[in-house]
């Protein structure tokens, strides 16, 4: 089973020029907690699918509505020349593919 099975929102953004977040939402407790005690579901594991390091990754559990916050820094500024993904929407795929 994936992160992408569970949450019915995998999706990512800026949030700054040098940072993206990745918001994960869930329709129920249980699917949100299943994801967060996933033992693959660590700051160690997301830092080798993103290649950063792990005290760069912040995990942000909200769990009043159901959602994690992914926050990770990006390889290169926003609009930078090596930059392939200005707005940071593409960068769920590796998290969302996560099995947990």
């Amino acid at each position: 089973m994936r992160v992408y099975d569970e949450a019915f929102v995998c999706r990512s953004k800026n949030a700054g020029p040098f940072q993206v977040t990745i918001d994960l939402m869930f329709s129920t407790a249980e699917k949100f907690h299943k994801v967060l005690s996933s033992a693959n579901f660590t700051a160690e594991k997301i830092a080798e699918l993103y290649h950063v390091s792990a005290d760069k990754v912040a995990i942000k559990p909200f769990e009043r509505i159901l959602t994690v916050k992914v926050v990770l820094p990006r390889s290169s500024s926003s609009g930078a020349p090596l930059d392939s993904d200005v707005y940071g929407s593409q960068q769920h795929f590796p998290l969302g593919d996560l099995e947990i």
